[in-house]
């Protein structure tokens, strides 16, 4: 019994991470390497108008360097809809300077806390355009962000979204170092390795272009839904709308340097993936949906593996205390034999990851050396909150809406 839980813990990991390393290379030799320079914006045959639309909730610290850096943009035609959902700040105020001092900014007021689903919405329904470009509130575009996700929308009538490329603005930690190493390792090596086996899991919810046509042939975001990035993805991609990874397409963002705030991030990250599990369980139903088969099985197969390995962990500790049957006796957490092949593929991973990802950040490849702590810290902490996360989800009243709360922002120590 307990030998398959551990041949399972280590065979899983293994597999995905030589899924991603070739689906990742394939991407970058047929399609990434072509563009050579992502600072030089690809010609367009048209540039058709944009909204950028900004949901807010308590970004007084952040929004207006986010909306100057948008206002200097290299992109001929566009406005900017900053969404005030409700803040306890001086958010409101700082939007409604924002906008009389600048005709591209309009700003949005709700009286309360809606959540960002009904804050994305109201702006989508204020815009006259066709194509809406979504990002956080203490988010900073790229020059050329606009035109190279563009580029995807003027090139195929069914891509309905196009996700961007976040890239960690705060790296004064230990935590804040491995984030720049997974959203280039992980998170930008399964987008791009998912890109090319059919599907990808979601769409960045800090960068996001939306057609919106699209969104409005789908019902738009589901304010009931927890993450509503990963649910525009499914509700798009299981109405045979493309949604493509444009790794040009730079947003630098900030993400949680404390325990605490990492911790209840991932949490809602958790909460989300299972939510989807919860509501799109009967898309084997149809045979048209079956290219989000392997997304949904694959989405599956992580839960299960969090589960082995919280279980591999209690059983290890409870051993240490109870005598338990030689069946279910785990004698340690140390790597033996298989944790050397595991570390080096590990390693392998973020090697190639950074190499790829070393184009937009020339010196993003000395955070190989803090890579690896990455497996003790962060898988750990990825299977204790997906054990925690999937009760959420089937407990959460789905009638209420998901509301913001703020979270952690890192310690502030911003690079220039």
């Amino acid at each position: 019994m307990i030998q398959f839980l551990l041949d399972f813990a280590f065979y899983y990991p293994l597999f995905m991470a030589y899924l991603w390393i070739v689906g990742g290379l394939y991407y970058y030799f047929h399609w990434e390497r072509k563009d050579a320079d992502f600072t030089q914006a690809p010609i367009l045959p048209e540039y058709p108008p944009v909204s950028i639309i900004v949901p807010c909730f308590n970004e007084g610290a952040h929004v207006v360097d986010t909306i100057e850096a948008m206002l200097q943009l290299d992109y001929p035609d566009y406005d900017i809809i900053a969404v005030n959902d409700g803040s306890s700040d001086d958010t409101g105020d700082k939007l409604n300077r924002l906008a009389a001092k600048h005709h591209k900014v309009k700003a949005i007021h709700l009286s309360s806390n809606q959540g960002k689903a009904t804050g994305l919405r109201a702006a989508a329904m204020l815009s006259k355009n066709e194509f809406l470009m979504c990002i956080d509130g203490d988010a900073v575009l790229d020059t050329h962000c606009i035109t190279w996700m563009m580029r995807h929308c003027i090139e195929s009538p069914r891509v309905g979204a196009v996700t961007g490329n976040p890239r960690i603005r705060n790296r004064s930690s230990l935590l804040g170092k491995l984030q720049v190493g997974e959203f280039s390792s992980i998170i930008g090596l399964i987008k791009r390795a998912q890109r090319v086996y059919g599907r990808i899991f979601t769409v960045s919810g800090v960068v996001s272009m939306f057609r919106k046509s699209a969104l409005h042939q789908v019902g738009y975001w589901s304010t009931n839904m927890i993450t509503e990035d990963i649910d525009i993805s499914w509700k798009l991609q299981t109405n045979h709308w493309d949604v493509r990874f444009e790794p040009n397409a730079l947003c630098w963002i900030l993400m949680p340097e404390t325990l605490k705030g990492l911790f209840k991030q991932r949490i809602r990250w958790a909460q989300g993936g299972a939510e989807v599990l919860l509501k799109y369980f009967d898309i084997f139903n149809l045979w048209r949906k079956r290219r989000m088969w392997i997304i949904y099985l694959e989405l599956i197969t992580s839960l299960i593996w969090a589960y082995v390995m919280v279980a591999i962990m209690l059983l290890w500790a409870i051993g240490k205390f109870i005598p338990l049957p030689p069946a279910l006796y785990v004698n340690t957490l140390l790597p033996g034999w298989n944790g050397v092949i595991l570390g080096f593929t590990c390693l392998l991973q973020f090697g190639v990851s950074l190499l790829i990802d070393s184009k937009y950040e020339h010196r993003i490849k000395r955070y190989y050396y803090w890579m690896i702590w990455y497996p003790m810290l962060f898988w750990v902490l990825s299977a204790i909150t997906s054990v925690i996360g999937f009760p959420k989800a089937i407990l959460r009243n789905k009638q209420k809406k998901a509301v913001w709360t703020s979270p952690d922002r890192g310690l502030h120590h911003l690079p220039k």
